[in-house]
């Protein structure tokens, strides 16, 4: 049995996606269906629904991109912490 790649979705596509399945939805397809024509898993469709739902597609952008440099941030900080800690064993001369 051969696995699929998995595909990575921009913030655009997800948006477009979570709209197109509550048309899909609204106009009677069963769930299956929709999930099958998206090509998602339900798990999936849930926890987009949970971070971009009701989003426009330049909102879901920026949150990616803040996301994207609060992640950065946390990792300069984290470097900084390490090399504040490494000063001060060498400041104290215990090495």
């Amino acid at each position: 049995m051969s696995q699929k790649r998995r595909k990575r979705h921009t913030p655009e596509q997800i948006v477009k996606k979570l709209r197109d399945a509550d048309a899909m939805l609204s106009a009677g397809k069963d769930q299956a269906v929709v999930l099958q024509t998206l090509e998602v898993s339900e798990s999936t469709l849930d926890r987009w629904r949970k971070q971009y739902g009701g989003m426009k597609s330049e909102e879901a952008v920026r949150l990616k991109k803040l996301e994207d440099e609060n992640r950065r941030l946390k990792q300069l900080v984290a470097n900084q912490a390490l090399d504040i800690q490494a000063l001060r064993i060498v400041a104290e001369g215990n090495f």
